[in-house]
């Protein structure tokens, strides 16, 4: 009988040595973020929100040679408004123009510029802490086009700058922020930037 326990505690213990150690990230139900998407515009605020995204998951973020496998993805995304171009500009009593297509092109490359420049501002902030990270462009209703691309690309944070509206500027014209807080599908942070000192 003291045999049979001896062996069955050895096969106990054996069993017990081939089970691998489950790591924080592995075990069941507890997630890391891999992907943070930030949304920008010309303002100071988005690049805030940015720059504090940096600041602060820089090493989720970084681009180390074993974190490409395990690391984070920062994708910074820009939407352009759209350009109604089929919009008719009055000329008078009965008669409307339409805009010419020199015009219609010169607007879109403008765009496409702007564009550029904003995510070339955001690459390089990215880089100068050895970030991670992807640009896109999309063209549309900002905050419509923001929440779909959060669906799309399975986003697991994402990260908006608040411009400060009014309270009646935004009742009229909407916040982004506001909007992405009750449409996104994956938890928001909506990053303030801080209050100026006067001196």
């Amino acid at each position: 009988m003291a045999e049979d326990q001896g062996t069955a505690a050895m096969e106990t213990s054996k069993v017990e040595e081939k089970q691998p150690e489950t790591t924080e990230a592995e075990a069941p139900g507890v997630t890391t973020t891999k992907r943070i998407m930030v949304a920008i515009d010309e303002s100071d605020s988005s690049f805030y929100a940015l720059q504090w995204v940096i600041d602060h998951f820089s090493t989720l973020l970084m681009t180390t040679e074993g974190a490409e496998a395990e690391g984070g993805l920062l994708t910074v995304i820009h939407v352009q408004p759209p350009f109604h171009h089929f919009a008719p500009f009055p000329a008078g009593p009965g008669a409307t123009v339409y805009p010419p297509s020199l015009m219609i092109e010169s607007v879109k490359k403008t765009q496409q510029e702007t564009s550029a420049a904003l995510l070339s501002r955001a690459l390089q902030m990215c880089r100068a802490k050895q970030i991670r990270s992807e640009t896109l462009v999309f063209e549309g209703e900002a905050k419509e086009m923001i929440c779909q691309a959060v669906e799309q690309m399975h986003v697991d944070l994402l990260v908006v700058g608040s411009r400060g509206l009014g309270k009646i500027r935004r009742a009229f014209i909407g916040s982004v922020s506001d909007y992405c807080a009750h449409h996104a599908n994956c938890p928001i942070l909506i990053v303030k930037p801080p209050k100026e000192t006067t001196s």
